[in-house]
C-alpha cells in the first residue's frame, strides 16, 4: 500500500511541476506497460515492430487511478477450433468464464501479470518519457497559442545550424536566420526581447526583425500608443539599418511625433537601445496621399507631389535630390514600403538664389579688367588672374566681390604712370 501511495504521489508531483494533466500521465503509463509486455512476450520470436503490434492488437492495459495497480486484458474470439492461441479461445474454455457465450462472440479475460525484464523496463521508460514530453509540449503550445504577437523576454540558450534557440518560460523557441537582425550578435545566457511570431508544426517561432516587433516596443515605451490616443498606421523596416514609422493622433492637442520621441528623446532612445544601431524616422500620417508621400520622404524637402494610379511623381530641388533618394536608394525605398506608392523623384533644376547671385557678380569682376587693360598692364593682369580664379572656385560672396573691385583703379593708375 505504501508503494501505491508513493506511486500516486509521484504522478501528482509530475503533474503539478510540468503542467500535465494526471489523466495524460496515466494514459502514458498504460501505453508503456503494454509496449513492455509485448517486448517481453514476443522478444524470442524475432518479430518486426509491425508484427508485434499485429500480434498484440487485442491487448489492453487498465491502470487503477487510485491504487496504481494495473490489469492486462486480452480480447479473444470464441471459436469451435482454436488456430491462434493469442487471438482465439475455445467454446469450452469461454464457457468457464461466461456460461452464455457462443461461437463468434468475443470475450475479455485478464492475463497473468509477468515480471518485466531489463529490455522491457527500458522500453517502458522510453515510452513514458516520450509521452510526457509530448504532453508537456502540447501544454506549452496551448498556453502560448493565444499570445502570438506579444513580446517576451527570452533567455538565449544556444546556436543550432544558424538558428538561435531561446527559452521562454517553459517553452523552447526558435529564431530562424531570416528573423534575426543581420548585424546583431547573440550571447549565451543573455536575455533579449523577442516577438512571438507564430507556432508552426509544434515549434514556437520568435522574431526580432519583424516590423510588428518595432510596434510592440513602442507600445511598451509610449503610453499614448498603448491607450490608443496615438496610433501607428504603417511601418517600413530594414532590420538593423533603418525604419520609418507613420503615426497619427486621435486627440486634439497631442503631438504624435513628440509622444513617440519623448522628453529629451528618452522614449525613442529606449527603443533604439533594444534594436542596436538601427535608425528610426517618425513621420506624421496624413489622409491626403500627396502629403503622406511628402512626409514619408523626410528629411528631404519636397516641392510637389502628383499621383497617377499607383505611382507618385515627386519634384525636389537639385540640392535635395540625393537626400530624397538616400544612400543606395534606402530613403525612397522605405517611403515606397510605407505608403504603398511607387515613387519617382524628379529634380526641378532650381538652385539656391545665393549661388546664382554669386556667380553673376564673379563674372562681372572677371570681365571688367579685360576691357580697360593695355599692353603694358597685360602682364600685371596675368599675375593677378590666379586671384580671380580662386574667387571663382570658392564662389565668392557679394562682400568679397566688392574688395576685388576696389583694387581695380589701382591697376589703372599704375598703367598711366608707366
Amino acid at each position: 500500500m505504501a508503494m501505491t501511495s508513493e506511486f500516486i504521489s509521484a504522478i501528482n508531483q509530475i503533474s503539478s511541476e510540468r503542467g500535465i494533466e494526471k489523466e495524460e500521465i496515466f494514459t502514458a503509463l498504460e501505453s508503456a506497460i503494454l509496449v513492455a509486455y509485448k517486448k517481453e512476450k514476443f522478444i524470442d520470436l524475432n518479430l518486426t515492430q509491425d508484427e508485434e503490434e499485429s500480434m498484440g492488437s487485442n491487448l489492453t492495459v487498465e491502470l487503477d487511478r487510485e491504487t496504481g495497480e494495473f490489469k492486462l486484458i486480452a480480447t479473444k474470439e470464441v471459436v469451435k477450433k482454436v488456430t491462434d492461441d493469442n487471438m482465439q479461445i475455445s467454446v469450452a474454455d469461454a464457457e468457464m468464464i461466461s456460461p452464455n457465450v457462443e461461437a463468434g462472440d468475443s470475450i475479455q479475460l485478464e492475463m497473468p501479470a509477468e515480471e518485466f525484464g531489463r529490455i522491457a523496463a527500458q522500453t517502458a521508460k522510453q515510452v513514458i518519457l516520450q509521452k510526457m514530453r509530448e504532453s508537456e509540449k502540447d501544454a506549452v503550445l496551448s498556453e502560448y497559442s493565444d499570445k502570438v504577437g506579444e513580446v517576451f523576454s527570452a533567455l538565449m540558450q544556444r546556436m543550432q545550424k544558424g538558428e538561435v534557440i531561446f527559452e521562454i518560460g517553459k517553452a523552447t523557441a526558435v529564431m530562424p536566420q531570416e528573423e534575426q537582425i543581420s548585424n546583431e550578435f547573440y550571447r549565451l545566457g543573455e536575455r533579449y526581447k523577442v516577438l512571438l511570431k507564430s507556432i508552426d508544426d509544434s515549434n514556437v517561432i520568435v522574431s526580432r526583425a519583424d516590423p510588428k516587433f518595432l510596434i510592440e516596443l513602442f507600445k511598451m515605451e509610449v503610453p499614448e500608443i498603448a491607450s490608443g490616443v496615438v496610433e501607428i498606421k504603417a511601418v517600413a523596416r530594414e532590420a538593423g539599418s533603418r525604419s520609418k514609422i507613420a503615426v497619427v493622433s486621435h486627440q486634439d492637442g497631442v503631438d504624435p511625433i513628440g509622444s513617440c520621441v519623448g522628453q529629451r528623446g528618452i522614449r525613442i532612445a529606449n527603443v533604439m537601445n533594444e534594436i542596436g544601431e538601427e535608425k528610426i524616422d517618425i513621420i506624421e500620417w496624413d489622409e491626403e496621399p500627396r502629403k503622406f508621400v511628402a512626409n514619408a520622404l523626410s528629411p528631404a524637402k519636397i516641392d510637389g507631389v502628383s499621383i497617377s494610379e499607383e505611382t507618385a511623381t515627386v519634384t525636389v530641388d537639385e540640392d535635395q535630390l540625393s537626400l530624397a533618394i538616400g544612400r543606395e536608394g534606402q530613403n525612397v525605398r522605405l517611403a515606397w514600403k510605407l505608403t504603398g506608392f511607387k515613387i519617382d523623384i524628379v529634380g526641378n533644376g532650381v538652385r539656391k538664389e545665393e549661388e546664382v547671385e554669386a556667380e553673376v557678380v564673379v563674372e562681372e569682376v572677371v570681365e571688367e579688367p579685360k576691357k580697360k587693360s593695355t599692353k603694358k598692364t597685360a602682364k600685371k593682369d596675368e599675375k593677378e588672374t590666379p586671384v580671380v580664379e580662386e574667387v571663382v572656385a570658392e564662389e565668392v560672396k557679394p562682400e568679397e566681390t566688392e574688395t576685388v573691385v576696389e583694387e581695380t583703379p589701382v591697376v589703372e593708375e599704375a598703367a598711366k604712370e608707366e
